[in-house]
Order: structure tokens, then C-alpha cells, then sequence
């Protein structure tokens, strides 16, 4: 069964950090680029990050350079995204998606095979 499954969020103060993990079951992840997305109440779902399949080079949105970094390890059929100087702004569901492309429009949700369930960021103090 083809399965993503993120993990790692929670509530956490203003200034905090959390790091969100993308964990694959069923393929591997070297072939694929993973992004990972958020969508707040109200809002539409939103490209927050995405890392290459065999490069790694990187992509962020601007409202999270220089605080959130993407990473992957292939070993551990995982991706990370280390989010630093959390801000209410960042409250969320975070998700995982893996294109079995290039980042490319990374922010177009459609693009994307497989996704994961979400999990809940709340920067709040």
C-alpha cells in the first residue's frame, strides 16, 4: 500500500520550532521530488518548500526562506522540514506530496501522485 504519513507537529510558542517528518511506505522516495504544502482555514492550499529527487537542490516560498529547511534522507525513505522562528502566520495543516518529477511548479497541487494525511501546526502563545 502507497502511503505517506507525516508526523511531528503540535502547538508551539512564537519563536519556537518544530520538525515535520514525511515517512514513505510502498515506493521509494529517490525517484520522486516531495514538497511539502499547508492550507489554513479559509485559505487555499499553499507550496511551502520542495527538495529534488537526485540534486537536492531546494525550493521555499519567500514568507519561509531563512526559517524552514527541507531535507531528505533516501536510507530512511524520508523527508524532513526543520521549521525555525515559528510564526502565528505559520499555523496550519502541513502536508506531504511526492511528484515523480522535478520540483518544477512545485506549488501546483495538482501535479502530485501521492499525499499524505496532514498534520496540525499551531504557533500560538
Amino acid at each position: 500500500q502507497v502511503q505517506l504519513v507525516e508526523s511531528g507537529g503540535g502547538l508551539v510558542q512564537p519563536g519556537g520550532s518544530l520538525r515535520l517528518s514525511c515517512a514513505a511506505s510502498g515506493f521509494t522516495l529517490d525517484y520522486y521530488a516531495i514538497a511539502w504544502f499547508r492550507q489554513a482555514p479559509g485559505k487555499e492550499r499553499e507550496g511551502v518548500s520542495c527538495i529534488s529527487k537526485t540534486t537536492g537542490i531546494t525550493f521555499y516560498t519567500d514568507s519561509v526562506k531563512g526559517r524552514f529547511t527541507i531535507s531528505r534522507d533516501n536510507a530512511k525513505n524520508t523527508v524532513y522540514l526543520q521549521m525555525n522562528s515559528l510564526k502565528p502566520e505559520d499555523t496550519a495543516v502541513y502536508y506531504c506530496a511526492a511528484v515523480r518529477s522535478r520540483c518544477g511548479r512545485y506549488e501546483n497541487p495538482t501535479r502530485y501522485d501521492y499525499w499524505g494525511q496532514g498534520t496540525q501546526v499551531t504557533v500560538s502563545s
